[in-house]
């Protein structure tokens, strides 16, 4: 499932797409540690996260996440925003819990079409 469908799926909003909209996502991690993120995150990732600073694209990029996820509506520090195009790393809002997010992540993944 690519970013881009995920996004749709949850409902969510872009706030840095591009071509990193057509990741391919493989599974999902939730966690706000970033040195958690950085040993745990499985590459491929939706990363289910409230950090939504210039730290957490660092860490994004280092897992090789396909993207960030933020829950609850966390609106990304300007900051962040701008490393996330530059560094072509996707990053979506979605106002449901990180708890609902991995559920609903869970589901379009399992329920994919081939």
């Amino acid at each position: 499932m690519t970013v881009e469908k995920l996004c749709k799926a949850l409902g969510g909003t872009v706030v840095s797409g591009g071509a990193a909209m057509n990741e391919n996502v493989t599974g999902y991690y939730c966690g706000d540690l970033l040195s958690r993120v950085m040993a745990n995150a499985p590459k491929g990732c939706a990363w289910i996260t409230v950090m939504g600073n210039v730290n957490a694209v660092a860490v994004a990029l280092m897992a090789e996440a396909a993207c960030i996820l933020l829950a609850e509506n966390v609106n990304p520090d300007p900051d962040a925003v701008e490393k996330a195009r530059e560094k072509n790393i996707a990053v979506l809002c979605c106002g449901r819990t990180a708890g609902e997010l991995a559920v609903a992540v869970h589901e379009a993944l399992c329920h994919e079409q081939p």
